[in-house]
């Protein structure tokens, strides 16, 4: 942020920082980098504050705003101690858990001005959804992307009507169906990201993007995000709460509880095949 206008204010969280810069540039940061900044219901619950904070804000407050994650991933996505706990939870508690993450993608989605995405290291599952709600997104070329879900016994739910919007259905069934990881150059060829620098070069790249941002006209841009939204609109509240379901049913699902424990044991899941030479539990 060296590069950028002179930091005014800091709205600090637990694991959410949002800061706002010169010129209505405000900066949103992940800040749990000692879980690469997996999504907790701490985490997702100052997203949804962070967010309010810049809904309320005026037009000629609110200009553009910049998604970063401290450490070394962006967003490792969901944390998955915290899925565990939520597949034993109360269906109604797990409803409402996964709600509250369907809402803070739904809210990143809506801002009524540019989203700029700096993507660092990794951006995972849940990570890969909040890159779908932003409007642009600069790498570094070692970054990596994933939706690891169906190797755990999960899927991509919350985060598949944003995914499909970007980047449509035959993109997203190759990631989904797989847990493939993908460079950040494959993600640049699928529309994912729109430009690919080396790490040393990350900052430049993101102060040229927010300058680049800075010349369009504030009103111009509103009516064009609107716009946007208009002819490509964010999923309705009856999708959205099929995917809550779906995500509910999957984490509570012998499958998923199983998935999740191979995968917090280290060990491969119940259904993966064996390597040769290996054998299994059963002796086979």
């Amino acid at each position: 942020m060296s590069a950028w206008h002179s930091l005014e204010e800091v709205v600090m969280g637990r694991s959410v920082r949002l800061e706002r810069h010169g010129r209505g540039v405000w900066r949103l940061v992940l800040s749990r980098p000692q879980a690469r900044n997996a999504l907790s219901a701490e985490m997702i619950s100052e997203l949804g504050s962070a967010l309010g904070v810049l809904e309320e804000q005026p037009p000629e407050a609110l200009r553009l705003v910049v998604l970063e994650g401290d450490g070394d991933a962006l967003c490792a996505g969901a944390d998955l101690a915290h899925m565990r706990a939520q597949a034993t939870a109360e269906p109604s508690e797990n409803l409402a858990d996964a709600r509250s993450l369907a809402h803070v993608f739904r809210r990143l989605a809506a801002l009524p001005v540019p989203v700029l995405a700096a993507l660092r290291g990794a951006a995972m599952g849940g990570g890969l959804g909040l890159l779908a709600c932003c409007d642009l997104v600069v790498a570094e070329e070692s970054a990596v992307v994933a939706l690891p879900e169906v190797r755990l016994g999960l899927l991509p739910a919350l985060i598949g009507p944003y995914l499909v919007r970007k980047l449509g259905v035959g993109h997203i069934s190759a990631l989904a169906l797989t847990g493939r990881t993908i460079s950040a150059r494959e993600a640049l060829g699928i529309g994912l990201v729109h430009r690919v620098v080396p790490p040393v070069r990350m900052d430049i790249a993101l102060a040229e993007a927010v300058a680049d941002l800075l010349l369009g006209g504030p009103e111009a841009q509103r009516r064009a995000k609107a716009l946007l939204l208009e002819l490509a609109p964010l999923p309705g509240l009856e999708t959205e709460e099929q995917t809550v379901r779906e995500i509910a049913l999957a984490r509570a699902s012998d499958e998923g509880r199983a998935g999740l424990e191979a995968f917090l044991d280290k060990r491969p899941a119940p259904w993966a095949p064996v390597p040769p030479g290996r054998r299994s539990k059963d002796g086979r």
